[in-house]
């Protein structure tokens, strides 16, 4: 797990919190629309969006039902899991000794397997599938709505370029639920062990997309593209999107993937949800016709998104995994000349 010292942590938030993270209002008109969100992939590879037509009682229905069960006993929630990979987890991220300080839900958006995992977390699995299925379906939408504009703002010839990655009936995208328990410590120390803070480490996202809300309790942050991290003012009401690995590729790196990290809490849990959008497992990924040409050729090789899963696997928390693909890399054998031959 990644985590500055504790002297800098302190520095590098407080020269942040004059900068604002873009808002964008989904109402406006479309052409400035896309503009805007591609300038905040762009800058941040981040942003809040308002607006956003989601119905409140769909999140809340969720909220709901993630702090029933998280309220479990030990006992009780250990009966959903281990993650292997999909149902609870505990402090473990990863299959590379990364730890946090959070309890997770980690659900396929594949309706036959989160209904079948749905039995071991809930006392009434139909009413937990079903508040599933219905957050799932609206921040699907809202992905898609997201990555059309995108398409729109670049130029693409095809508006559905992206969005189609998502919207395959066999994509790999999945539902994450954290919860970060307060942090029990006496204040003075508190203070002083800045790390013991860090609930889920520094890291990017692999998928295309991110769709994020929480509950009313601060902890993300996000590193600028200057390092300095950002603390991100939790709304309840609204959606953060985030820019992933697949999505920089795709763009040819004129959108970055943001690194971020979450934050415990001393006095209040902290929880959020997280729809990551992804393709299908057996689909090529590889910057748009627009975005390579001959006079700005591709950065990346092509790769599925399982052999980008396997070479994540293959790393721990903090590791920048899209190194492994640059075209000027030096290839490792070990690694890359296996993931990315086509089968």
């Amino acid at each position: 797990m990644v985590a500055p010292s504790p002297t800098s942590m302190r520095v590098r938030t407080r020269k942040t919190k004059a900068v604002g993270i873009p808002t964008i209002d989904l109402s406006m008109e479309r052409s400035e629309l896309s503009e805007q969100v591609v300038r905040a992939c762009e800058e941040y590879g981040f942003f809040k969006v308002v607006n956003h037509n989601v119905p409140r009682e769909v999140v809340s229905r969720l909220e709901e039902k993630g702090t029933e069960f998280f309220s479990k006993s030990t006992s009780e929630k250990t009966q959903a899991g281990p993650a292997t990979p999909f149902g609870y987890g505990c402090r473990n991220i990863g299959l590379n000794g990364d730890m946090g300080d959070l309890e997770y839900l980690l659900l396929h958006t594949n309706p036959l397997s989160f209904t079948e995992t749905s039995k071991t977390i809930a006392n009434d699995p139909t009413k937990f599938s079903c508040a599933v299925s219905d957050y799932i379906e609206e921040a699907k939408e809202l992905a898609c709505k997201i990555l059309e504009l995108v398409a729109e703002g670049l130029w693409v010839p095809d508006k559905f370029s992206l969005s189609k990655f998502i919207k395959d009936v066999d994509c790999d995208s999945v539902l994450r639920i954290n919860h970060y328990p307060p942090v029990n410590k006496n204040q003075d120390q508190y203070e002083q062990l800045d790390q013991a803070r860090v609930g889920f480490g520094e890291h990017s996202d692999p998928q295309i997309l991110t769709i994020m809300r929480s509950n009313n309790v601060g902890g993300l942050q996000i590193e600028t593209p200057d390092g300095l991290w950002l603390p991100v003012s939790p709304d309840p009401n609204e959606f953060f999107v985030m820019v992933g690995d697949a999505l920089q590729v795709l763009t040819n790196g004129r959108f970055v993937s943001v690194r971020h990290r979450a934050l415990t809490n001393a006095a209040e849990a902290r929880m959020s949800m997280m729809y990551f959008a992804a393709p299908p497992l057996n689909w090529w990924i590889s910057p748009l016709p627009k975005m390579a040409t001959p006079h700005n050729p591709s950065l990346y090789k092509p790769f599925t998104w399982a052999q980008y899963k396997q070479a994540a696997y293959s790393l721990r928390l903090g590791d920048t995994r899209l190194d492994l693909f640059k075209v000027q890399q030096k290839e490792d054998t070990s690694i890359v000349d296996i993931l990315v031959q086509p089968k």
